[in-house]
């Protein structure tokens, strides 16, 4: 019997237009919320509400360094990306953007 896949969290995580900016920066690389907040143009508040929803998805992981907290994507969701970074296959699905 094939695996079932459990893409609700990540799909959910990934309807909001901001999240999947987020998430496209972050594929380039790491990243502080800082630095987020000015790449997507919005408040820090609204970028720290984005990761915190991208990371309890399981798609983004943060560090404290300092005063500021460091994004990245996590490896397992890199995985799921292909080489070019234009197609994500949960498994369940598969996206081109």
């Amino acid at each position: 019997m094939p695996k079932t896949v459990n893409c609700a969290p990540i799909l959910k995580a990934l309807a909001d237009e901001t999240r999947w900016q987020i998430v496209r920066e972050l594929l380039d690389e790491p990243l502080t919320v800082t630095e987020l907040t000015k790449r997507v143009k919005a408040t820090q508040y609204n970028v720290s509400k984005h990761v915190r929803i991208l990371r309890e998805a399981g798609i983004v992981s943060t560090r404290k360094e300092g005063k500021h907290v460091r994004c990245s994507v996590e490896d397992a969701f890199r995985l799921k990306m292909t080489q070019k970074k234009d197609q994500l296959d949960l498994g369940c699905c598969t996206f081109r953007f």
